[in-house]
């Protein structure tokens, strides 16, 4: 028997299955793309930063569309009920994080798309697809998107820890059932 009571998938009202495929996804992208960027960021320079480079604008790219998918959803589908009361400063602590996870998914590939537009090194999306650059090359620009880019993935790297603590209290101090709303059924079945 666990030391914390697990609450019964069916007790939960939940997200649908797809809003925690984008969930789930746009994840795993945002980790797999900070963690490129720490990697190509420190020297020294080797030919797989260069690839990892371009691995991390794709990303970034399928990051962006993931997100405009993920609130599209989210627009026409309301969250299900948290199935308990809370304080009025959680709920807007929860919503403000919340806006700001979307608002960050969107800010961070654009700022990286826009310094290496004015950079002067265009996205090419799979290596096949050119995708238009934004703004004019301009190398002053470039280093000011450049310090944004990276003060913006930092910020929502801070917000995503403070995402999972909140998760992790919800379900291991408040134990209300607020993170299975999130996590798919089997992992909330009894262990024999």
């Amino acid at each position: 028997m666990s030391l914390v009571e697990r609450v019964p998938a069916d007790a939960v009202a939940r997200y649908t299955r797809t809003a925690m495929l984008f969930h789930w996804l746009i994840a795993a992208a945002v980790f797999t793309v900070i963690g490129m960027g720490l990697y190509m960021t420190s020297p020294p320079i080797t030919p797989l930063r260069f690839r990892v480079y371009n691995w991390h604008k794709w990303l970034g790219v399928c990051l962006l569309l993931a997100t405009i998918l993920r609130l599209a959803w989210r627009i026409r589908h309301a969250p299900p009920p948290t199935g308990r009361v809370m304080r009025s400063l959680e709920v807007l602590a929860a919503r403000a994080v919340h806006f700001l996870l979307y608002a960050l998914c969107f800010l961070v590939p654009l700022s990286g798309w826009a310094y290496t537009s004015a950079e002067g090194r265009p996205v090419v999306l799979f290596g096949r697809f050119p995708l238009p650059d934004f703004v004019p090359v301009n190398p002053a620009l470039a280093e000011v998107l450049k310090v944004t880019h990276h003060w913006l993935a930092w910020t929502l790297s801070a917000l995503i820890l403070l995402h999972i603590a909140a998760a992790l209290k919800h379900r291991f101090i408040d134990r209300d059932g607020v993170l299975a709303r999130m996590l798919p059924s089997f992992s909330f079945r009894k262990s024999a």
